[in-house]
């Protein structure tokens, strides 16, 4: 099993591909498997690496206070063993706010950005869902938890047309064996996180991309983050919800590789 040992965990991840490097940082969930639909695409342009966060799928369960910062750090870490001196980076939902920190704290570790379904600190409505989220993971279990995902994530179409497979395989994309504990941290991480004072040191070749029916990181959040960033690029999908990148993958991987082939290009 590929694991990195970093100083206090062991972070399993994947790589496919050669080329310059390319790092996935999937969102809540954690797992690198949610990154399924672009792993053909994408590494037939450069060298993907994933990875399952610290605290779900199959790296190490560690009993910490989780934080976005913290997160970064791991990713960080995942580089160092691999001895990836700097990657392209594309991070969905929390792996965006993962991103925001490292566009900051080690901008020399990044090229292009992609954030995708971001979000830039939780208002009212971001912490009522996750509120809703924690509810149904500390009241109902790790099993309705999982089976309540994809009604955050994913329109309901898809849902409709795809309801066989994701019963099938949603403890892959998801996550299994849910501490209950440690996701309940995670969320924390994620209502705690603001690092808006600092987007605007952020001086790298960034995408924003939103979704317009997104209901869990609504598109106002990738306007907002867009217009923080000097120079960032924004696009709305027009449908997709909040894992566009799996419900609508020809649209998704289009854009995000024409933005990063564009710098390969200059």
């Amino acid at each position: 099993m590929p694991v990195v040992k970093l100083d206090d965990c062991e972070l399993y991840y994947e790589e496919f591909g050669e080329g310059r490097p390319l790092v996935l940082v999937a969102g809540l969930g954690g797992v690198g498997a949610y990154w399924n639909a672009q792993l053909e695409e994408f590494s037939r342009h450069f060298r993907v690496i994933i990875h399952d966060h610290r605290g779900t799928g199959r790296s190490s369960r560690s009993k910490i206070a989780y934080s976005i910062e913290q997160m970064a750090a791991d990713t960080i870490g995942l580089m160092d063993a691999l001895e990836i001196e700097e990657a392209d980076f594309v991070g969905h939902s929390t792996g965006a706010a993962i991103a925001q920190v490292l566009a900051t704290t080690h901008p020399e570790r990044l090229g292009r950005i992609v954030m995708a379904s971001a979000w830039t600190k939780a208002d009212g409505f971001f912490r009522r869902c996750f509120e809703v989220r924690r509810e149904l993971l500390r009241n109902a279990g790790p099993e309705a938890y999982i089976k309540a995902t994809p009604i955050f994530l994913h329109p309901s179409w898809w849902i409709r047309d795809n309801i066989a497979a994701i019963e099938k395989g949603e403890s892959e994309v998801y996550g299994s064996n849910l501490d209950i504990d440690i996701m309940d941290s995670r969320i924390d991480a994620l209502l705690n996180f603001d690092w808006t004072d600092r987007l605007g040191d952020i001086d790298k070749d960034v995408l924003v991309l939103g979704v317009r029916d997104d209901h869990l990181t609504p598109a106002y959040f990738s306007n907002e983050l867009a217009a923080m960033i000097p120079d960032a690029k924004l696009i709305i999908m027009e449908d997709g919800a909040h894992a566009a990148s799996q419900t609508k993958p020809d649209v998704f991987n289009r854009i995000v590789l024409d933005f990063l082939l564009e710098g390969e290009a200059t």
